[in-house]
């Protein structure tokens, strides 16, 4: 089990030296960043590292079109006129996740269909990569997941090149497991690094930061800062909780409401151009959609209800978890001798039955419950349909909550689907 082991310096002396060996080992180093707090610090950084050094670094910065206009005030002054970065601005047609909405559970940055309706008009500057063309591996649509990796190949041209990307494990439990894999390859051993392709590693200088270091260096190092953070401390929000990003993802639509109070102009915009984007404004921290205690309705079983709300999804949204539920359940069956359970589309309802697992076992199935002790619902430890239903409620397209990871043929397969079910 990987835990966190302290060391006794500074993380940003302990920054410092990581970068230090870096710039030493080689020699093509690009930065991914994002005009939010993390990646400003760690930005700056390598650019003092960069001068040092007299090199140029690379700059990569995937503009999202529905962001807070002081995000793209200080992405200029960040990434502009600085004769250390080379800049990459990339406001191509991504697809990006919508976890706002049924119906569109992605939604296309750059769309140029949507021209009429784009949030902001399309930047101007010499840096900007808007043409579909420039990139040879650019794929119309792709997946954001997809086009960053494929990014770094394509900027490495062959050499051995460092991505540095400004991930700190303090924010969340993912991340910690991301940064602390020990399956993956790493660069000499270095516990900050992975090896994601043939020539480039990731490298994650600011780990083992906390918010609080952030700021601190903000402060005494005075670093430039992406000022919506201030406007989103005077509506209330710790700065633990402020956070950038695309608002329409699972975690980031808890705080849609934001954009409403602080920058309203551009909120009506993205109302228009996203679909969801109010109810996920309305109702993203209610158990509507999953983020407060899940109500079960009066006559309901889990059960029922989960076979419910299958019922009321679009088709290709149903068949998607139907066919999730049911991996979901031949695992249980043939790791802990749970029943199978296989959907009968005439008679609208899951149907238990033996399968090769038991027989093999020669022990009685156990069924699965209901609902079980909420702690071990939140630990995986024990299946039950109340975790199913509140998959669909909290609009798990992945089914994260199931323990199934969001990979790139996941998203494949979930368009393949759309595709043959249709609406």
């Amino acid at each position: 089990m990987s835990t966190k082991q302290y060391l006794e310096k500074n993380v940003y002396d302990a920054t410092k030296e990581r970068l230090e060996e870096i710039f030493k080992n080689f020699r093509k180093i690009y930065v991914s960043f994002s005009g939010g707090k993390d990646s400003s610090i760690l930005l700056q950084m390598v650019v003092e590292f960069a001068q040092q050094y007299k090199k140029k670094i690379g700059a990569l910065f995937v503009d999202l079109e529905g962001q807070y206009r002081a995000t793209i005030t200080h992405v200029e002054e960040m990434m502009l006129n600085n004769e250390f970065i080379e800049p990459y601005w990339v406001a191509l047609p991504i697809n990006l996740r919508n976890a706002v909405s049924v119906y569109q559970s992605q939604w296309q940055c750059w769309n140029p269909a949507k021209k009429d309706k784009w949030v902001r008009e399309m930047p101007k500057y010499d840096c900007v990569i808007n043409s579909e063309d420039f990139f040879p591996f650019f794929e119309y649509g792709m997946e954001f997941e997809e086009f960053v990796p494929k990014f770094g190949e394509w900027y490495a041209q062959g050499e051995k090149t460092a991505c540095l990307v400004a991930i700190r494990s303090d924010e969340s439990l993912n991340r910690f497991r991301t940064i602390k894999n020990e399956r993956k390859e790493r660069y000499k051993d270095k516990g900050y690094s992975t090896k994601v392709s043939t020539n480039v590693y990731n490298f994650y200088p600011i780990y083992d930061w906390k918010t609080e270091d952030i700021w601190t260096a903000v402060g005494q190092q005075e670093y430039k800062y992406n000022k919506i953070y201030d406007l989103m401390y005077q509506q209330g929000t710790s700065i633990h909780k402020a956070r950038l990003c695309q608002p329409f993802g699972d975690d980031q639509r808890q705080g849609l409401e934001l954009f409403r109070y602080i920058e309203p102009e551009t909120w009506v915009k993205i109302v228009d151009r996203v679909a969801g984007v109010n109810y996920g404004n309305l109702y993203a921290n209610t158990y509507l959609m999953g983020r407060m205690k899940t109500i079960l309705p009066e006559g309901h079983s889990w059960k029922t209800y989960t076979e419910f709300l299958l019922e009321t999804l679009p088709k290709y949204e149903a068949e998607w978890y139907k066919q999730k539920f049911e991996v979901f359940f031949t695992w249980w069956a043939k790791h802990h001798n749970y029943f199978y359970y296989k959907y009968d589309e005439q008679q609208k309802d899951y149907k238990s039955e033996m399968n090769e697992y038991h027989k093999l076992n020669k022990g009685f199935p156990k069924k699965i419950v209901d609902k079980a002790e909420r702690k071990l619902e939140s630990k995986r430890e024990l299946p039950s349909w109340r975790r199913l239903a509140e998959v669909i409620i909290k609009n798990d397209k992945l089914c994260k909550r199931l323990s199934f990871a969001g990979t790139k043929s996941q998203f494949e397969k979930y368009n393949q689907m759309r595709d043959i079910y249709g609406y």
